[in-house]
């Protein structure tokens, strides 16, 4: 079909698309999705997961991070087809049945939302930034990053969390839950650190 073809009337066009098993809060879910369709979209229109946000649909805002494969990523850049065979964790998938994520608990306690609509980006992307933390990966704010030990303090928080926005300013208590749910984070793994 070129730019001047046009369909039969009542035709409607095909679309690409493929069957993908997503893994998504521990469990397989076995789909066909249009070819071009976001993991945001997925995750929300297909599978009913709403608590990833759609802010900006442009990974300006961060309301739609998730994990995958525990780093840290907005849903609306990835493609559903490239998530195929991953382990994605979106906030419903953090708590322990009844027992709330550290970084869940830290967000309640230190009243760090106002709105809410950002606040499964902001936790999503805490997590994984605490794990980065943990490994020893350094950041912008990092002092001395040839130490493989990280000290989280307010500007790494800052600097780490800057890709997400809250249109609401409740900065003033999402970092002081951050490094709250940083002091009770895994520490990083021995063999990682002894191989640095």
């Amino acid at each position: 079909m070129t730019g001047t073809d046009t369909l039969p009337t009542g035709a409607t066009p095909t679309v690409p698309a493929t069957p993908v098993t997503l893994r998504v809060n521990g469990r397989d879910h076995t789909l066909e999705v249009d070819n071009r369709m976001s993991l945001l979209d997925t995750l929300r229109e297909r599978l009913d997961l709403t608590g990833t946000k759609k802010g900006c649909d442009h990974g300006q805002c961060g309301a739609c991070t998730v994990l995958v494969d525990g780093r840290r990523m907005n849903s609306c850049l990835l493609l559903s087809v490239s998530t195929a065979g991953s382990d994605i964790t979106t906030v419903e998938g953090l708590a322990d049945d009844d027992r709330l994520h550290p970084v869940q608990r830290a967000f309640l306690e230190h009243d760090a939302y106002q709105c809410g609509y950002c606040t499964p980006g902001q936790i999503c992307s805490a997590v994984g930034m605490l794990r980065e933390v943990a490994d020893g990966w350094p950041s912008h704010a990092t002092e001395d990053v040839a130490r493989s030990c990280v000290v989280l303090d307010e500007a790494e928080v800052r600097e780490r969390m800057s890709g997400n926005l809250c249109r609401c300013a409740a900065y003033p208590n999402i970092v002081p839950a951050i490094l709250d749910a940083g002091r009770v984070s895994p520490a990083p793994d021995t063999e990682t650190e002894q191989a640095r």
